[in-house]
């Protein structure tokens, strides 16, 4: 993964000057004195609401600025300004129409991020060595749908994956939509993003790894998965599901079985049900 560049520690009040502000109000009224420009407020990826924000900040993201509704308790966001100051983060404290025009759903907090970065296929390998683990990595064939990819994180985290792959072309990348389903879970999960997934599949069998994929038809109860190998679990995309070439190169078929009168589910939930099997049978095999 690119090395993250570490934001600078060196303590500032929130006009980026270098002594101690006196209170919630003050901050306020001097951040209204001080102009901005139209290009350094769209700079970098924006990330919205106070989970998001919270996380990118805990997990030492670099962070071009952050602004803060007017009117927004103290008591609420006592903590994010706090790792802002810390951090040297410049905040802002603006108008609400202002944050409505920056981002949706912001919670009036709205975050300027640098870019998010990518990992390699090593990293995924070291996260689960440096946790003891066998790998348990999710392929995400052409997802498309932000919130789709966000959820799935969420739950990746939840349950402890060591990291998603997703494809360059046809398919989501990491995004503010993003950011902003995952409540913070993009800070924590590494994505591996690949020119093609079929050589990278063929990779990770090459590296022990095992394929599963899901299939209705022709395969075995998704209860009966032997989950305590080094897994790479593939999940298909909104509509088309796996692709045939990756559907080949599996080592095993799952399905989840259904009876009632829909004939498939949700990316992200099929997805949650197949991470928490996995979830569960591991946590079994090791008592």
């Amino acid at each position: 993964m690119a090395e993250k560049r570490q934001p600078s520690r060196k303590p500032r009040d929130f006009k980026g000057r270098d002594k101690k502000a006196d209170t919630f109000k003050t901050h306020e009224k001097k951040q209204q004195e001080k102009p901005q420009s139209a290009q350094e407020e769209v700079t970098g990826e924006m990330i919205a609401g106070k989970n998001p924000v919270l996380e990118a900040l805990r997990s030492g993201r670099e962070i071009n600025k952050l602004w803060i509704a007017e009117g927004v308790k103290k008591t609420g966001v006592q903590e994010l300004m706090d790792l802002a100051k810390e951090q040297g983060v410049l905040v802002q404290f603006v108008p609400k129409q202002k944050v409505d025009k920056l981002a949706e759903n912001h919670q009036g907090i709205v975050a300027s991020v640098a870019a998010y970065d990518y990992a390699e296929l090593d990293d995924l390998f070291n996260v689960a060595k440096a946790k003891n683990e066998d790998p348990f990595f999710l392929i995400l064939d052409e997802l498309e749908d932000p919130h789709n990819l966000g959820s799935i994180m969420r739950t990746a985290d939840a349950i402890g994956a060591h990291g998603i792959i997703i494809p360059k072309r046809r398919a989501v990348g990491l995004t503010a939509v993003v950011a902003k389903a995952s409540t913070g879970a993009i800070e924590h999960v590494p994505v591996v993003r690949v020119t093609n997934l079929a050589q990278t599949v063929d990779e990770l069998k090459d590296r022990g790894v095992w394929i599963a994929g899901t299939d209705a038809k022709g395969s075995a109860d998704y209860r009966k998965m032997d989950a305590t190998l080094p897994l790479a679990l593939i999940i298909g995309s909104e509509g088309k599901g796996m692709s045939r070439l990756l559907k080949d190169k599996c080592d095993f078929l799952y399905h989840l079985p259904m009876v009632g009168h829909v004939t498939s589910l949700n990316a992200s939930v099929a997805a949650a049900l197949l991470m928490y099997e996995v979830y569960r049978k591991r946590q079994e095999a090791n008592g």
